[in-house]
């Protein structure tokens, strides 16, 4: 690996960033930054349909959302600007025109409907259509036909011979000259084809790896052969495994609303759980499930990149989201929880009891999200929601009786702390010759509505004196 690496993620910004995308752009950004080099951002916004403003501004949110900051790219202007394709077409111009000359390209007049017949042909027949050569030698647009009309595609060698190449992640391929036809480098338009464009562009951003999905892996032997027209020297490349849905077909778009990087943030996913999350789709360091970005710094490389497919799996993703809420500082869980208790219409900033919340219940929270609507609905709002089946086995009979004596100690404590409100169920239960669970769990019903909190003493607190004694009186009133 060279000592200072340039790498890129050159994404079509055709609507979300993808959870392949954001894979395949966390693994550029830890090349670049382990080894001292450049991690560079380029669009290939030639999908003059579906390429929008609105996309583009939807990748870069998500790159900054995952904290995958490049060095070159929108926004970043670097030595090798524009990081748009669109505003590069000058460029596949002047090198389009440099293969024509030297008889490495040629122009193509074959229609779309001409080579569509072809094809069905083929298919009929069984076989796979390859572009028969029919413009390969014309010196001149046949009669009818203008040059300027023509698409260009590059010229094959002919005869026998093979392209291979070394695969950081999966080894030695090769394919025959046979497998390949002259393929379409440059529209009638001026709009390159990936083939041709990324080719231009990574020469000339340097670039010396080039790391992207498996998907992409018959695509490097043409951009290979376009590399020895040129005579420039090719990149490395490695092709990462493809991720799967939870039906074990390709994650895309279309089938799987959690290809969305933004729907997990929404959700109330934290960028920490998400990378560690897809950092282990194709990659492993030993049986290590939780791992920071400082330990994938320290340990990453394409060469560890592994050939079988990852499978999505929401469990696991939930699993790591509640490890990295319990491990991120207090203050910055609390700082991302505000946005989910406003949009629940609690304004929370400034208020003292936060921390201690994102203390009591991130244990029990999946997401940001829950633990938004726990909060809210427990400890900001007055008044609660009993649940019947818990209110119907702790709010009755014996659990009255022992409901009403803790409200009464309660009422009395000089200090409303977790250490004295845990002391109440000690002393009540004792008095009452029953287990603890027997006070605490009539209180945590008549306080929280259900049977599933903190600490007895913590939710009281959290609480609060006046709306905790409330919500007793309230309980008390059901008998």
């Amino acid at each position: 690996m060279p000592s200072a690496p340039r790498v890129r993620f050159a994404p079509s910004p055709t609507g979300y960033l993808h959870i392949g995308g954001a894979r395949t752009a966390l693994m550029n950004y830890l090349q670049a930054r382990r080894y001292g080099g450049t991690f560079i951002l380029r669009m290939e916004d030639t999908d003059q349909v579906r390429s929008t403003p609105e996309s583009v501004q939807a990748i870069l949110d998500g790159l900054n959302w995952l904290g995958l900051e490049w060095d070159e790219g929108p926004g970043k202007e670097g030595p090798h600007a524009p990081y748009f394709q669109t505003q590069r077409l000058d460029t596949y111009r002047e090198h389009a025109d440099r293969l024509l000359a030297e008889g490495k390209a040629f122009r193509c007049y074959c229609t779309r409907e001409e080579l569509d017949a072809q094809r069905q042909v083929a298919e009929k027949a069984g076989g796979a259509f390859k572009y028969p050569g029919t413009c390969r030698e014309l010196k001149a647009p046949p009669p009818g036909k203008r040059a300027e009309d023509a698409v260009i595609r590059f010229k094959m060698p002919s005869g026998d011979g093979s392209v291979s190449f070394d695969d950081k992640a999966l080894g030695k391929i090769t394919k025959p000259y046979s497998d390949l036809d002259d393929w379409v480098m440059l529209r009638a338009d001026g709009i390159p084809l990936y083939n041709y464009g990324c080719v231009i562009d990574d020469h000339l951003m340097e670039i010396t790896l080039v790391a992207r999905g498996q998907e992409h892996v018959n695509s490097t032997f043409p951009q290979l052969m376009l590399y020895q027209a040129l005579g420039w020297q090719p990149p490395e490349f490695a092709h990462l495994p493809l991720i799967l849905g939870p039906d074990r077909e390709k994650l895309s778009k279309r089938k799987h609303p959690e290809a969305d990087v933004m729907l997990h943030k929404r959700n109330g996913i934290m960028p920490e759980a998400l990378l560690n999350f897809v950092i282990r789709l194709g990659w492993s360091h030993g049986n290590d499930e939780v791992i920071s970005r400082e330990q994938m710094l320290q340990w990453f490389d394409f060469s560890d990149v592994g050939t079988t497919s990852g499978v999505w799996d929401p469990k696991k993703l939930l699993w790591l989201n509640q490890q990295w809420l319990k491990l991120l500082p207090e203050a910055t869980v609390a700082e991302r929880l505000l946005p989910f208790l406003e949009a629940k219409g609690i304004q929370a900033r400034g208020d003292a009891r936060l921390e201690p919340l994102v203390r009591a219940l991130r244990e029990r929270s999946n997401t940001l999200e829950e633990m938004a609507t726990t909060a809210a609905n427990v400890y900001f709002r007055s008044g609660i929601t009993l649940d019947e089946k818990a209110a119907a086995k702790h709010l009755t009979g014996d659990s009255l009786g022992l409901l009403r004596q803790a409200r009464e100690a309660l009422a009395a404590l000089p200090e409303w702390k977790v250490e004295p409100l845990d002391g109440v169920v000690k002393t009540v239960s004792e008095a009452a010759s029953v287990g603890m669970g027997k006070v605490a769990q009539p209180i945590r019903v008549a306080v929280t509505g259900n049977t599933t909190s903190p600490g007895i003493g913590e939710t009281l607190l959290l609480v609060g004196r006046d709306e905790a004694l409330r919500r007793i009186d309230a309980a008390l009133a059901r008998g």
